[in-house]
């Protein structure tokens, strides 16, 4: 495969769960082929550890998420970062990325010859059409799954057929966000449809087992919805999951196989805002770094370096507000590095981002209670956020907003 590499190619990469290992072997084995070589992709921070910049000096890179893995690269100027939303990468490669070749992992092909993209479908399908070679890793371990793209293998100009684990693994659940999950649970009423985000915050999930006809409508998802499942808290019908990708274990990709409650699709569907606003009671449960007492969010930027993205949570939270019975929720641990440092903040971290602007932010929610910001003056809101922040750090906070609204 690194053969077919020329200077000035364009080089699509899947992230996620469709980021094929043995794909990613061989380019490391021939890193001098990736030379003048712009690699494209979603690769997120603690799950695609591989820096495609980095596979050779003269490489390069363009993407939406910058994590540990890109650190180097970034910083040496051969990656172009992108800040832009979910729902936007997606219209920007479909229709303005030139892609030269496509790298694939898919399943193996049915009886019509056809080959799912299995559970990472969510950016894939925008490069499908318009890429001049694919390059498929034909995986008998990726699962084949209900409503994600395929390609005939017959569409393939290049293709290897070997097992390799797909990409993945049980992260367990976090206690935290458990915690945090029980106040959430008084948001969410039968019958909602979910959205949450990727990492942590799925631990929210843990707290909803005791709901009924719950649905999911999100970007991805991973094990612990499997628990929505076994306690009956997941609608039993076709369609009751609706995602991009699924990260997990082997138990989660065996429940995902064939089953028509999950359906695997596109991010111009999970993530359009058009399609979320008319799904009633659509509850978007995200996280983020830090939320400062004007009520915006920074949710990818530590000390002013980049460490992540805004990802797919504007999208959600805007598609929440216009959901009939619809919630946006942002949900976080009150404090970080052992409790010594306060995630609800006077301020935003200097030179921090604002990734959610003050005006979509409705709910915030930590392991000490509520804040709803809805229809509340800046003062009411300050008030409600300094109410759930940790009580070590509460008057701290009141002080810093009783000086900070007199300059207002």
């Amino acid at each position: 495969m690194p053969a077919l590499l020329r200077p000035g190619m364009r080089v699509y990469a899947p992230g996620l769960s469709g980021e094929s290992a043995l794909l990613v072997d061989a380019l490391r084995a021939a890193p001098q082929c990736c030379a003048d070589v712009r690699f494209v992709g979603v690769w997120l921070p603690g799950y695609n550890n591989v820096d495609y910049a980095g596979l050779d000096p003269a490489a390069r890179a363009t993407t939406f998420f910058v994590g540990p893995a890109l650190r180097q690269s970034f910083a040496a100027g051969r990656v172009d970062y992108l800040p832009i939303s979910y729902f936007a990468v997606y219209g920007y490669l479909r229709d303005r990325a030139a892609v030269d070749l496509a790298l694939l992992q898919v399943s193996p092909p049915d009886t019509d010859g056809r080959c799912s993209l299995g559970v990472a479908n969510d950016f894939t399908p925008a490069v499908l059409g318009k890429a001049a070679c694919k390059v498929a890793h034909v995986n008998p371990l990726m699962p084949r799954t209900v409503g994600a793209a395929t390609v005939a293998i017959d569409d393939i100009d290049y293709l290897v057929e070997a097992p390799r684990p797909v990409l993945g693994g049980d992260d367990g659940v976090d206690a935290e966000f458990v915690a945090i999950g029980r106040h959430v649970a008084t948001l969410v009423p039968d019958g909602a449809t979910l959205e949450v985000g990727v990492g942590k915050v799925q631990g929210v999930l843990a707290a909803l087992t005791g709901k009924r006809d719950l649905a999911l409508h999100t970007g991805a998802f991973s094990d612990p919805v499997l628990r929505l499942v076994e306690t009956g808290a997941l609608a039993d019908r076709d369609g009751a999951i609706t995602a991009g990708v699924a990260w997990g274990s082997e138990a989660l990709y065996a429940f995902v196989a064939g089953n028509p409650r999950v359906r695997f699709a596109p991010v111009g569907v999970t993530h359009a805002i058009a399609t979320l606003g008319a799904i009633e009671r659509f509850i978007a449960i995200n996280s983020v770094i830090e939320v400062d007492l004007l009520g915006q969010a920074n949710a990818e930027m530590i000390r002013g370096r980049q460490v992540s993205s805004a990802g797919g949570i504007t999208d959600f939270m805007r598609g929440a507000r216009l959901s009939p019975g619809g919630l946006a929720i942002v949900a976080l641990p009150s404090t970080t590095k052992g409790g010594t440092v306060s995630r609800i903040v006077a301020h935003l971290d200097e030179g921090a981002a604002a990734s959610v602007a003050r005006a979509d932010m409705q709910v915030v929610v930590t392991e000490h209670g509520i804040a709803d910001l809805r229809d509340k003056s800046v003062d009411a809101r300050a008030e409600a956020l300094i109410a759930i922040a940790a009580p070590a750090f509460r008057d701290q906070l009141a002080a810093a907003w009783h000086e900070r609204r007199g300059r207002m």
